[in-house]
């Protein structure tokens, strides 16, 4: 047992060391997290993990610290892709392979640069989500291990030494792994256009109850030169019917704005002054931050 114990360990070990030139730590004014070398030059790392603004330092294997820009951040996603000066590094060959729940992966990160390195098993695994933002994510991945906040942006790998994605806190705390599909198809867009399009109304909403019981949401504000503007939706217009069906709840709404949403055009019903209206809105960009 001991003989088969140590040979565990010695393969753990050797993963672990494979990936540690590739693995580093992500300092921002918001907090120390990890992120790993997706090509030449760029790093992946938690979106999470970023401030707005302010410098952020990446300290490199063997403890170099150089400063990093902000190429672009994806919050649906909780992708983020910076760039550093520096060619030498070795980018990570991720595997689209999404391990069954009971299998064993191991969450690397850097603390410094140190490698650390986290045991823990695969409790949930099935196919796409949508975030709680709006982000389209190809398999739902959740993981019961104990993660170092500064692990948060590093890789989860499996048990063949197949790095399958980058870890993340959800809610609760829990351990998430955003798989390789989605970081390759995000960051490749971040790199491209520093940003990704996601669907404007120009409207700030709210839930309400109109007459007889039913669901709406009230329009609270228009952005004059918004789409929803532009489709002659007024403040205090309740909303009855989106896109052929009755409304449903806000948050379903807004998370259906994601980037295939943009230039879409929306037959929308309103009430307003207890008249019924009709109306159709093409979805908009939602302007850079």
């Amino acid at each position: 047992m001991s003989k088969y114990i140590q040979e565990v360990s010695t393969a753990l070990e050797g993963i672990v060391g494979n990936f540690a030139p590739s693995v580093v730590s992500v300092i921002s004014d918001r907090m120390r997290a990890s992120g790993f070398v997706w090509r030449s030059g760029l790093i992946v790392t938690s979106e999470e993990g970023l401030a707005e603004e302010g410098e952020v330092r990446v300290v490199l294997p063997g403890d170099d610290v150089v400063v990093a820009r902000h190429v672009g951040r994806d919050p649906s996603t909780a992708v983020a892709l910076l760039r550093v000066d520096r060619s030498d590094l070795q980018p990570v060959a991720m595997a689209a392979t999404i391990p069954v729940p009971g299998a064993l992966v191991l969450a690397l990160g850097a603390e410094g640069g140190a490698s650390t390195a986290a045991l823990g098993l695969v409790s949930v695994s099935k196919g796409p989500w949508q975030s709680m933002r709006g982000g389209e994510i190809d398999a739902r991945v959740e993981l019961d291990t104990r993660l170092r906040p500064t692990a948060e942006g590093g890789l989860a790998v499996n048990a063949m030494g197949q790095a399958f994605g980058m870890t993340v806190f959800g809610p609760r705390r829990r351990v998430l792994v955003i798989p390789a599909v989605t970081i390759g198809r995000i960051a490749a867009k971040l790199e491209t256009h520093g940003r990704i399009p996601r669907g404007y109304l120009g409207l700030g909403l709210q839930s309400v109850t109109i007459e007889g019981g039913g669901p709406g949401i009230m329009v609270m504000s228009v952005d004059p030169e918004g789409p929803g503007a532009a489709a002659n939706i007024y403040q205090g217009d309740v909303l009855v019917n989106w896109d052929g069906q009755p409304i449903g709840k806000l948050h379903s709404l807004l998370r259906s704005l994601g980037p295939d949403s943009v230039g879409k055009v929306l037959e929308i019903e309103l009430r307003r002054g207890g008249q019924s209206h009709q109306t159709k809105l093409r979805v908009g960009e939602r302007p850079a931050a």
